[in-house]
């Protein structure tokens, strides 16, 4: 009996599980079917109503798409019709995001190409000026002092801001509360006032002259609220249970924080980290007042005044030549560069690390 019941279940044909998200060849006709008629309906209202020129044709993609979309969808329901309307406008409202930043990346990188040469990278303006020929000169001075800066002001801001993330939320102190308002209101603070802050504090007061030391405090106070918000939020995602799990088993509030709490967001503390150095990579202001700029290799910490990207990026712009404003350019092109390069090797870090545990 048992034998002829699985008998007749093996025969009955089974359903195999439908996978709506993955891109079958129809799909992708059918958006680029919806994509060609939409552009073509854009571009005839672009010729008959006030809309003109590329903005124009994108405003009126922007609402014929997810129309077309919806209509193509017309025969699968009200449901697909719903569905493809969305779509279209998640497809729309992400294509307006990455134009701006498309055009940043590749206005920087098309004025800032005629600059390089063999030995942009590797030499400095110490025996050059900024409007001399594009074959001369480079920007190796201000590519090492923009690391070592960024990374003092990382050595001071990523431990404080971790650690008042971690009174703030572990802790929960009697002090929370003013820490948390402390430290949004440092996050308003301009960089210009930072720069005096430290000018009137270091420069003048300990140091008598402008420094790298000086620069790095005042990259680190512009920092440190990035990384403490951005830690704190990051903790919030942390189960309660996962906590009380831990001390359940009889490990103290120190020991949960530091070997359950950090070690499950460590990849969201490397983000805190690297957002926190984007934030102040590209600040001049708070810099001018502090290494001030430098053209030539420095890499004293304490004595004497120190280049970086955005300050050589500054002192070029105002010469206001043809070729120093080609070499603000080029700069700019190598600072997007090694921000995305420390990104990438962030997010390197932070996989492997999720992976390991």
């Amino acid at each position: 009996m048992n034998f002829t019941l699985a008998s007749e279940f093996e025969s009955v044909p089974h359903a195999e599980p439908r996978q709506p998200w993955k891109n079958t060849k129809l799909t992708i006709l059918r958006s680029v079917f919806s994509f060609t008629v939409a552009a073509v309906l854009a571009a005839l209202i672009a010729q008959v109503t006030p809309l003109a020129g590329r903005l124009g044709w994108f405003v009126a993609m922007a609402f014929t798409f997810p129309a077309v979309m919806a209509v193509v969808a017309y025969k699968r329901g009200s449901r697909a019709m719903a569905d493809q309307m969305v779509t279209g406008i998640v497809l729309i409202g992400f294509t307006s995001v990455m134009i701006p930043w498309v055009s940043i990346v590749a206005t920087v990188i098309s004025r800032g190409l005629k600059a390089f040469y063999v030995g942009f990278l590797t030499t400095d303006m110490l025996v050059n000026q900024p409007d001399d020929p594009l074959n001369m000169g480079g920007v190796s001075h201000a590519i090492v002092g923009t690391l070592i800066q960024v990374l003092l002001a990382s050595v001071v801001a990523v431990p404080l801001g971790i650690i008042a993330a971690i009174y703030i939320v572990e802790i929960r102190g009697r002090g929370a509360g003013v820490v948390r308002f402390f430290t949004q209101a440092m996050s308003g603070v301009p960089s210009i006032v930072a720069g005096l802050f430290v000018y009137a504090t270091v420069v003048v007061t300990i140091t008598h002259k402008f420094n790298a030391v000086a620069g790095a405090l005042a990259l680190a106070i512009l920092m440190l609220p990035t990384v403490a918000r951005t830690a704190e939020e990051v903790l919030k995602v942390v189960s309660d249970d996962l906590r009380a799990s831990s001390q359940a088993l009889g490990a103290s509030q120190v020991a949960t924080t530091f070997r359950v709490v950090l070690p499950t967001i460590r990849s969201g503390l490397i983000t805190a980290a690297v957002l926190g150095v984007a934030r102040v990579a590209g600040e001049t202001a708070p810099l001018l007042l502090t290494s001030q700029y430098f053209v030539k290799f420095n890499t004293n910490i304490f004595d004497g005044p120190m280049a970086s990207l955005p300050t050589y990026i500054f002192s070029s712009l105002g010469v206001g030549t043809d070729n120093s404003v080609a070499r603000a350019w080029a700069a700019s092109a190598v600072l997007l560069t090694l921000i995305f390069i420390l990104f990438t090797i962030a997010r390197l870090f932070g996989g492997r690390n999720r992976k390991s545990h």
